[in-house]
Parts: structure tokens; C-alpha cells; sequence
């Protein structure tokens, strides 16, 4: 029995024998189907490979973890670090003994939170390597593909991991997407990591909003301002996404102007073209 790995999300799937014939999450709108077919591979292959995970400071408290050369979606999954108790936010698939060992220097991991589908990769993996739970959405219950008594199925808008550090289930590019609020970092004024349910873009002192991003469909114009609405009401002046994007300062008023820039654009009101 094998636990295949989708090669074009990056998403571990349950044992089997065969790989299966297609991704549940690759084959829908928000995601893609790679133009030369289906693949697969396995967490035994990769490390076999020439993958390897970097681990690097970004500042007081929170680490960046990501695996180069590019697999899968290549997101940025991220150690914080909070009195003595350390929260993997999204995953990576890539999980080998070099990483464990240098994450094990660093405290360990006492939790892993995910933002939405497209970065469970592995982690059931993780979790059962630093032996903890997983929380996850319970409106994106339908996406998890490798099932564990290890993920708690969080409900509600709101969720405390550890005093300061809050999930948020703010929604549009998946029902259940959430944000991480840590209340405490950025010497106190606050760091807010959004995955790509908010997404910093090429000019950093602006983000977006989309519910397919490889296929370009927008959200709702409602939507984002619930969005926007919602942030309004937290403690973050930095912003860091999926990618390694930063807004480094003022990241709830850019939060506030992009979201009115994109209903503007949205209803027609931004340009003429």
C-alpha cells in the first residue's frame, strides 16, 4: 500500500495498491489537471530526489519552510513560535528527516493548522512525525483525502489555538478558509498569515481576492467586503501569504483599498475600457 501523491497540488491521498485514477482536488475549477495528464508520485521518491526543505527566520518568532526545486503548488508553510508552543500554519509535502531533526532544534511543532485544501500535502505526515493535531475547517470536511484520527474538524468563525493566536474562517476561495491571526508578533502589532485566501500580489502594497486563481474567477463582490469587513476587526499590521509575499506595514488599511479597489472594478467603476 501506497500513499500517493498528486504531483500537480502536491496532496497525499489514503493507502492503496494502485494510484488513484484521478486528484479530487486538481479536477475542479479552483484548481487544474496538469495539460500533459495526470501523475503521481510517493514521500519515499521525493526524498530520493534532489527535493530539499529550507527553513529560514523571518523574524522574532516565526520561521518559513519551503521546498525547493518547486513541487506541487510551491507554497510557504510557516513555524510561529508563541511561549513555548509552536504552530505549523499550512504544509509542505516534502517531509524528511533533515527537516524534522532542524524543526525538533527549534521546539518542535505542538500544532498544525491548514488554511484550506490546497496545502494539506502531506500533513498527516507531519503530524504524526511531531504527534499532533491537525485543524481544519469542518466546511472543508469533503476535501480531505487521507483521513486521521488526528484532525480536529474545527466550526464556527472563530477558533483559539493559544492564547494570541486565533483562526479565522473567513471563506471565498474555499468555504472554509481561514486565516491565522497571532496577536502578538511583529513586536505586538500583530501578523495575520492568510495562505492565498487573501492573497498578496506583485506590488506588495496591495492584496486580492480570487475563488480560482490558476483560472482566474473572481469572487463576489459581497464576498469580499464580508472579507475585508471581517480582518477589519483584527490585531495585524503585517500581512505574509502562501508565497512568501509580504506586506511588511499598514496591511489592514491595504486589506480595506484593495478590497474597495476590486468591488469597484467588479461594478464597473474603477475604469472604461
Amino acid at each position: 500500500m501506497e500513499n500517493f501523491i498528486c504531483t500537480t497540488c502536491g496532496v497525499q491521498y489514503e493507502g492503496s495498491i494502485n494510484h488513484p485514477n484521478n486528484c479530487l482536488i486538481c479536477n475542479e475549477e479552483r484548481q487544474y489537471v496538469n495539460p500533459n495528464g495526470q501523475s503521481w508520485t510517493t514521500l519515499e521518491s521525493m526524498k530520493m530526489g534532489t527535493y530539499q526543505n529550507s527553513i529560514i527566520l523571518e523574524e522574532d518568532g516565526l520561521y518559513s519552510i519551503k521546498t525547493s526545486p518547486k513541487f506541487g503548488i510551491g507554497q510557504t508553510a510557516y513555524l510561529i513560535q508563541m511561549d513555548g508552543f509552536n504552530i505549523l500554519w499550512d504544509c509542505i509535502t516534502l517531509l524528511d528527516e533533515h527537516t524534522i531533526e532542524a524543526i525538533n532544534q527549534l521546539g518542535g511543532v505542538d500544532a498544525i493548522a491548514l488554511s484550506h485544501p490546497h496545502y494539506y500535502s502531506s500533513q498527516i505526515e507531519w503530524a504524526e512525525a511531531f504527534d499532533v493535531p491537525i485543524y481544519i475547517h469542518e466546511d472543508d470536511r469533503e476535501w480531505v483525502v487521507r483521513t486521521s484520527d488526528r484532525i480536529i474538524f474545527w466550526s464556527g468563525d472563530t477558533h483559539e489555538l493559544h492564547k494570541g493566536i486565533m483562526l479565522h474562517r473567513l471563506g471565498g476561495h474555499f468555504k472554509g478558509g481561514a486565516v491565522l491571526e497571532w496577536k502578538n508578533g511583529n513586536n505586538q502589532k500583530g501578523i495575520l498569515l492568510t495562505g492565498d485566501i487573501i492573497q498578496v500580489v506583485a506590488d506588495p502594497n496591495w492584496v486580492s481576492f480570487m475563488y480560482s486563481y490558476p483560472n482566474l474567477i473572481p469572487l463576489p463582490a459581497i464576498k469580499v467586503q464580508e472579507i475585508s469587513n471581517a480582518v477589519n476587526e483584527m490585531t495585524f499590521d503585517r500581512i505574509y501569504n502562501a508565497f512568501h509575499g509580504v506586506v511588511t506595514y499598514d496591511a489592514k488599511n491595504v486589506v480595506r483599498r484593495s478590497a474597495s479597489r476590486y468591488i469597484d472594478a467588479l461594478n464597473g467603476n474603477l475604469f472604461k475600457t
